[in-house]
């Protein structure tokens, strides 16, 4: 039978503490519910290993009906292991591992920061490589095409409304008319972690967004059942029935990304306007244009610069 002291080092007793703790800090159900689902799968894992002396399972179905008892502290090795097991049994990309990767990240610095365990197993496992980080995205005209294809003025003007602020689909459902700002063109907006930000929008989608809400002078722009916040699911079903193949409201914020850094050349205002606490996601939106990165090429390449007939030289 478990003491005290061993039950409040178990997965069981800390996976709903450290969730709490993430819905405290606002993040998205569908993030809280991605990490929740990753480390009770590792948990019943563990299990597995502690009621088999440590022999690898074949399968997940293994240890899918095991419980959460086991104790937190465990082995880097468990876990690359685990890693193994699950990207080959169910085909996984790197990005897909990636969410793994976060959620017990993740889940190990909370259990620091709480005085349970001094060191971090994931300190020693390698981030997945995701080889193609250039997200597919659609240039400038191309959305604006997809915008005027859209017939249901709510759907044209939500899509707009992404791409002129790059806010995330669910700041947009989240959105208040009390915090727009029409004379300064900006909107205060609340984004991951209840971090608030300032965002700017062109006038014309700012008039169009008046017109929208009318006489309302609070509440939410865009409105589902009862008054209350558009759901996310409704806009991805706009995508699901009208984008080009491939774009999904996180790629509309994507094109907003490239087009403004292609412009501006400036990445720590792009940062800033998407909200990102790292420069490092940023860079994963930024791309150069082909015919830019010909130009510089030709202007500032020795062996390039003068053109086809520097080889003869």
């Amino acid at each position: 039978m478990l003491t005290m002291a061993e039950v409040r080092r178990t997965f069981g007793s800390w996976i709903p503490r450290y969730i709490s703790s993430l819905q405290t800090k606002n993040y998205s159900a569908s993030t809280v519910e991605a990490y929740e689902r990753v480390l009770k799968l590792f948990a019943r894992y563990e299990m597995y290993l502690k009621e088999n002396d440590g022999e690898l399972p074949a399968a997940t179905a293994d240890f899918e009906d095991k419980t959460l008892g086991a104790d937190i502290d465990v082995t880097s090795l468990d876990i690359v292991d685990f890693f193994t097991l699950i990207r080959n049994e169910r085909h996984l990309s790197a990005s897909s591992i990636h969410q793994y990767y976060s959620a017990l990240s993740s889940f190990y610095q909370y259990l620091i920061k709480q005085d349970v365990l001094s060191a971090n197993p994931m300190d020693k496992i390698d981030r997945p490589k995701i080889k193609d980080r250039e997200l597919k995205y659609l240039r400038h005209q191309q959305v604006m095409e997809f915008i005027s294809s859209l017939k249901n003025p709510r759907d044209s003007l939500l899509v707009r409304t992404i791409y002129a602020t790059g806010m995330r689909v669910s700041e947009v459902c989240g959105m208040k008319i009390e915090h727009i700002d029409y004379n300064e063109e900006t909107i205060r907006v609340r984004g991951k972690g209840g971090k608030i930000r300032v965002v700017f929008c062109d006038f014309d989608t700012l008039n169009m967004i008046r017109k929208h809400v009318g006489e309302r002078k609070t509440g939410f722009v865009f409105e589902g059942r009862g008054g209350a916040a558009l759901s996310p699911r409704t806009v991805q079903h706009v995508f699901n029935l009208y984008a080009p193949e491939g774009i999904t409201p996180h790629k509309i914020r994507h094109s907003y990304a490239s087009e403004l850094y292609r412009r501006s050349h400036n990445i720590r205002v792009v940062q800033e306007n998407l909200g990102h606490t790292s420069i490092k996601t940023t860079e994963i939106y930024v791309h150069t244009d082909l015919d830019e990165r010909r130009e510089a090429y030709h202007q500032y390449f020795p062996l390039a610069n003068n053109g086809p007939e520097s080889v003869a030289k």
